[in-house]
């Protein structure tokens, strides 16, 4: 079925949005750098030493410029995110960031890919962009630094990098080794600063269930996912069906954590639902030449 390749980001963008709940779980006062970190080691680690055991990595002849590239953007996302976050407020931050992904995802491969994103594709990002700036900006921060917003969208641009990449390393590597490989030296990239930020909360036990939830399911079996489907549709694509992230962590935070959505965060969901649909339905016409 052509649909099951959307249907594998979508679901990675699932699993990305059951981060945000799970991270509640952990001691407080923890910067998001080292959860990073570990969330990169562990779920990176786990697949690297079963793509060993498989016999799935060469390191001799593996193209380890895309896999040092996709590493680095992943790993410069996670301080770009916060810090537009603590600049700007958790509402604009994750809107700048979220909302400037896939357009930015659509340019690149436009002109280094040499793909041209649909007609079809720029009315679901913009129907799911409105649906994020609703969900977001009814919580009432509006706090416009422009520092922040210079932060917000570097992170935009680091997670399209990231994914444009990971089309090129799936040219010539499989997924499973790809996201060993990526996230392992993502969190070899933050290990000097996490150790100045403080690690001694690892030795907590009632951290270990959470972060390990976050390694395996959050960043293992997601980033599979999302690259498993990247390799059968285009970059832009599937930067706008991760948009199916902010979606997820608000409705858990409904259901789970007992938070209440205003009717105009309801008419967010309802458009950010509405774009991933067509993205979804209408994804066998999702790229033009």
């Amino acid at each position: 079925m052509k649909a099951i390749p959307y249907i594998l980001v979508l679901c990675a963008a699932v699993l990305w949005g059951t981060v945000g709940t799970t991270q509640t779980y952990l001691t407080e006062g923890i910067h998001p750098i080292p959860i990073a970190m570990m969330r990169s080691l562990i779920g990176g680690g786990i697949l690297l030493i079963i793509a060993i055991l498989l016999k799935k990595i060469s390191f001799r002849t593996w193209s380890w410029k895309q896999t040092f590239f996709a590493a680095l953007s992943m790993a410069l996302f996670q301080p770009l995110f916060f810090t537009s976050v603590h600049l700007t407020g958790v509402a604009v931050g994750t809107v700048v960031t979220i909302g400037s992904s896939p357009i930015f995802a659509g340019l690149i491969e436009w002109l280094f890919l040499k793909t041209r994103p649909t007609r079809t594709w720029a009315f679901a990002t913009c129907f799911a962009i409105i649906g994020c700036v609703l969900l977001f900006t009814s919580k009432g921060e509006t706090t416009i630094v422009p520092s922040g917003i210079l932060c917000a969208l570097c992170a935009g641009v680091a997670f399209a990098t990231y994914t444009n990449v990971s089309k090129v390393l799936l040219e010539k590597e499989a997924a499973l080794p790809s996201v060993a490989m990526t996230f392992t030296m993502c969190g070899v990239i933050l290990l000097p600063f996490s150790l100045f930020l403080g690690v001694e909360w690892i030795g907590i036990p009632s951290n270990w269930l959470p972060l390990f939830v976050m390694g395996v399911a959050g960043t293992s079996i997601a980033y599979l996912l999302f690259l498993r489907g990247l390799h059968a549709i285009s970059s832009s694509a599937a930067v706008t069906l991760s948009l199916g992230e902010p979606l997820t962590a608000a409705l858990l935070g409904v259901f789970l954590v007992g938070e209440n959505l205003s009717l105009t965060a309801w008419v967010g969901v309802a458009f950010l639902l509405g774009g991933i649909l067509v993205v979804t339905l209408k994804g066998k016409q999702s790229i033009e030449s």
